[in-house]
């Protein structure tokens, strides 16, 4: 694999005349064609100024090698920007080449962040969360492994939750088809198939699992109490429709208001 910071200069080798490749972060020149090295400080005047730049670059370099924080990403991309900031002032002939090689430094610091957000995500068992940030980096360290490991535990996750997924997904058309056939006349023969079509979209995004699952989960819960109190009202005591729907939605709703009341006055 090329090294990012070795920039080939116009300079040429002065034994064959091949072009002579410089590594500005570790100090030396070598020819391409016959291996010849020199410090670059001998071929490139006044390079000593680019001392503190080179330091800084370094540094931020040995961070992404070595911390595994999402601050210190940000730490050595405040140092690759001021290098290269640093770099426009000086502007001479070497001065695109490390711009370059801080701009290359700054796109492997955002592959860092990626990286450890997603790392962070699978230690703290977000095993989607993990997946949605490391696949943006493919064969970074061992982004894919970790990618891996998560779809496994999703799909262990999937398959224990898949009785609640069942009951979830039928708790919104349940109502639905009860509120076709109690409140717009529609017949129990074209209730059920459309609850059931709906039942079976709702499934699969429970399934799969997301920001619209969490909100049919929460919505679902919220309706289960109302739906099972209509459902004793209507048919169990053969209450009237409307009476039964408010009672169903009215009490429980009582219910929490009267909790709420007594817990602020144990205060």
């Amino acid at each position: 694999m090329p090294d990012v910071n070795a920039t080939p200069i116009s300079l040429k080798c002065k034994v064959c005349g091949g072009d002579i490749v410089n590594n500005y972060l570790a100090g030396s020149s070598v020819c391409a064609h016959c291996g010849n090295k020199w410090s670059i400080s001998d071929l490139v005047p006044d390079y000593n100024k680019y001392s503190r730049i080179i330091a800084g670059i370094t540094k931020a370099n040995e961070i992404i090698e070595s911390e595994t924080k999402v601050a210190s990403a940000n730490e050595a991309k405040l140092l690759f920007k001021t290098a290269a900031m640093e770099c426009t002032r000086i502007n001479d002939a070497v001065t695109a080449d490390i711009i370059k090689i801080c701009n290359e430094g700054l796109t492997k610091a955002d592959q860092y962040a990626t990286y450890i957000k997603g790392k962070t995500f699978y230690d703290k068992k977000s095993y989607q969360s993990a997946v949605n940030e490391l696949k943006k980096i493919p064969g970074y360290r061992d982004a894919d492994e970790i990618v891996a490991k998560c779809e496994l535990e999703i799909s262990i996750q999937r398959k224990k939750e898949l009785p609640w997924t069942i009951i979830f997904s039928l708790i919104l058309p349940t109502i639905l088809c009860l509120a076709l056939y109690e409140f717009a006349g529609l017949t129990l023969w074209l209730a059920i198939p459309l609850a059931l079509a709906c039942s079976a979209g709702l499934g699969y995004v429970l399934y799969r699992g997301g920001v619209w699952s969490i909100v049919i989960k929460v919505i679902s819960f919220l309706c289960a109490v109302p739906l099972i109190l209509f459902a004793l009202l209507r048919y169990g005591m053969k209450m009237e429709s409307t009476p039964a729907l408010i009672i169903s939605i009215g009490a429980p709703i009582a219910f929490f208001v009267f909790i709420a009341i007594l817990t602020e006055r144990k205060k």
